[in-house]
């Protein structure tokens, strides 16, 4: 059976398919970031955005594959930012400190990013094992420290023995916790982790650390 084309808006307006999916998407996104995966709704969705939840259902199947397409397009936003990194110019050192930088402001500017990744590792990563999108999605950010890596090797700059993976690991875990910690570590510490005076701080920090794990004397010996 055909589905039924979607209501338009009491004003009467039409809208294109592309710019309706992407209000949805926004506001479902600040909802779910907000209150996680089983705390947001549907209908409060719709409300925000003056519509209907036979709209959104229209569009998006229902709840869970709507909270699938808000993962799918938020992971899309860093992908697009690695894909578009260029240091090909750079020597392995700089490369490497570059891409620090990339996901330190990536994490940084979207915070949103970071609970839904938190709300999405509470459900055990269920939606992403089952959007076909996301399990293919490949990081760009693996490949190009793949290459950064070989090539710190082959000039004798990188001795510790790393893959990319775990590398990237390294660098996500700082940028991550930064924001999702901020609050609990500002209470117990007293210190804003993102604090703007302190921004360059850690933002160097990062690259200092990552490259002394990478060229440091403990690497050679392991």
């Amino acid at each position: 059976m055909t589905a039924a084309p979607p209501p338009t808006h009491s004003s009467g307006r039409q809208r294109d398919a592309a710019r309706t999916r992407a209000e949805i998407l926004d506001v479902a996104t600040e909802e779910f970031a907000r209150l996680g995966y089983t705390g947001a709704r549907v209908d409060v969705i719709a409300a925000r955005i003056h519509t209907t939840k036979r709209m959104i259902y229209y569009y998006f199947g229902g709840k869970e594959q709507l909270f699938t397409a808000v993962l799918e397009r938020a992971y899309a936003v860093i992908r697009q930012q690695e894909r578009g990194l260029d240091v090909g110019h750079l020597d392995p050192v700089a490369a490497i400190r570059r891409l620090a930088e990339l996901t330190f402001d990536h994490h940084e500017e979207h915070p949103d990013f970071i609970r839904l990744v938190s709300i999405e590792n509470i459900h055990q990563a269920e939606h992403i094992i089952g959007s076909a999108t996301l399990s293919e999605l490949s990081s760009p950010a693996i490949e190009v420290i793949g290459r950064i890596l070989e090539e710190g090797r082959a000039q004798g700059v990188f001795t510790a023995d790393v893959d990319a993976v775990d590398l990237h690991a390294m660098i996500s875990s700082f940028c991550f916790f930064r924001v999702a910690n901020r609050h609990t570590f500002g209470a117990l510490f007293g210190r804003d982790l993102t604090a703007a005076d302190r921004r360059q701080h850690y933002r160097t920090m990062l690259g200092d650390m990552v490259l002394a794990y990478l060229t440091g004397d403990t690497a050679r010996e392991r």
